[in-house]
């Protein structure tokens, strides 16, 4: 079992899930907010929330303000999973992609080809808890089921709505840490060259957490431009048979495809629709991948030797074994 499991790669993705697990948590009443206002569609000229602030103090007038934690778990477990299944696929994808090829780094647009593939596996693993997380998150403060409740409300085909689209923002993720692993890259050249490891089992190179948190935002900031109009797609498509989704019924069912989600906002917004709520969703992944990442390279180390004690720990126990 030691010989087989791709320990670097299980040493990245945990690192990486540890970082989401955190940075979820202490972000997560920013991202219900940012959620509850991509979800509402403007009506007749009328809309429940004009800005970022009117959602909290919703919640403060009504004496929700934990509502604004409802689906947490959810969205944990979604993180946790998520995020170790993206950078272990990342991870084996990229060390696969350099030994078959034979050269020493990956290039921009394998590294891109990489990263898509790596998203694409997480997306299929993880869609049905990020529908239910955008549909609690959605529901009315204080009137959020559970996870099994809400999954359960609809078929489970309906528990993979916007999965096409998920699949298609693949490419936010491959953007970002397409940006991210080139900019660390030259960053850590030097160090690399200065370094001498004495063994093949010496730790990876790591950036400073100032370092880790900077070229984190500046990457997700990139990503989350680019894509955003597909990304407020996504979350109307999860939500739009809660509260905060399209009230009309004819305009709430075309809402479940992207087209149909697009015809909406273009109906109902225009042109500025397609980018409503794009400064809570900069604020809220800038700072949530900042943080993910800079723990992620603080924690790599140490989950580094964790991973090779475990392994040979493992080794002597099939010795031991065989031996006996």
């Amino acid at each position: 079992m030691a010989e087989i499991v791709d320990w670097e790669s299980l040493a990245e993705a945990t690192s990486g899930a540890v970082g989401a697990l955190v940075s979820t948590t202490v972000l997560y009443p920013l991202d219900t907010c940012k959620t509850r206002y991509q979800a509402e569609v403007q009506s007749h000229g009328q809309r429940k929330y004009r800005n970022l602030s009117d959602v909290l103090w919703e919640a403060i007038s009504r004496r929700q303000v934990l509502s604004l934690y409802q689906g947490l778990g959810t969205k944990n477990l979604q993180s946790f999973i998520s995020q170790f299944v993206y950078f272990y696929g990342y991870s084996y994808f990229k060390r696969l992609y350099l030994k078959k090829s034979g050269t020493k780094s990956v290039g921009t647009k394998a590294n891109l080809v990489v990263a898509a593939a790596a998203g694409a596996c997480t997306a299929i693993v993880t869609q049905p808890l990020d529908t239910a997380s955008s549909r609690m998150q959605t529901s009315a403060f204080g009137k959020s089921k559970g996870l099994w409740e809400t999954l359960a409300e609809d078929s489970w085909m309906e528990a993979f709505d916007g999965l096409g689209i998920s699949l298609l923002l693949t490419s936010n993720p491959a953007i970002q840490y397409t940006v991210f692993d080139q900019l660390k890259q030259r960053l850590l050249q030097r160090q690399r060259a200065k370094d001498s490891p004495s063994s093949t089992e010496s730790s990876p190179a790591a950036l400073s957490a100032l370092s880790a948190f900077i070229l984190g935002a500046i990457s997700k900031s990139v990503a989350t431009i680019l894509t955003y109009p597909a990304i407020r797609c996504k979350v109307m498509i999860q939500a739009s048979n809660s509260e905060n989704g399209p009230d009309n019924v004819g305009e709430s069912k075309s809402a479940k495809t992207m087209m149909g989600a697009l015809s909406v906002i273009w109906n109902r917004e225009g042109i500025p629709g397609f980018f409503k709520g794009l400064q809570a969703q900069i604020l809220k992944t800038v700072l949530s991948s900042a943080l993910l990442l800079m723990i992620k390279e603080k924690i790599s180390r140490y989950t580094w030797i964790s991973m090779l004690a475990l392994r040979r720990y493992l080794l002597v126990s099939q010795k031991r074994i065989k031996s006996a």
